[in-house]
């Protein structure tokens, strides 16, 4: 099955992807992974990967908001739009 996931900035993909093979070795997952190939990967294995990975990016984020004092004015805005954006699609406009 195809990867349907996009990244939102162009070239990010790429770290993604190799972010995804290192957090496997770091939970003992990269042999499976290598031998087996990720669409013989059990879902629990695969959600393992993307929970960890979803917790490091938070634990960046969260270390990058320290040092810079406060969400930035563009952060705050796109975190608006998207926020707003949600709205309109659960209310089905």
């Amino acid at each position: 099955m195809p990867n349907r996931n996009k990244a939102v900035f162009p070239g990010a993909q790429s770290a993604l992807d190799r972010f995804k093979y290192e957090v496997a070795a770091e939970i003992g997952l990269a042999n499976k992974v290598q031998s087996a190939g990720w669409e013989n990967m059990t879902t629990r294995e695969v959600g393992s990967i993307g929970g960890f990975m979803t917790k490091k990016m938070v634990q960046l984020a969260e270390q990058q908001l320290a040092q810079s004092n406060g969400v930035s004015a563009t952060l705050a805005r796109s975190a608006g739009a998207d926020a707003q954006q949600g709205a309109l699609q659960d209310s089905g406009r």
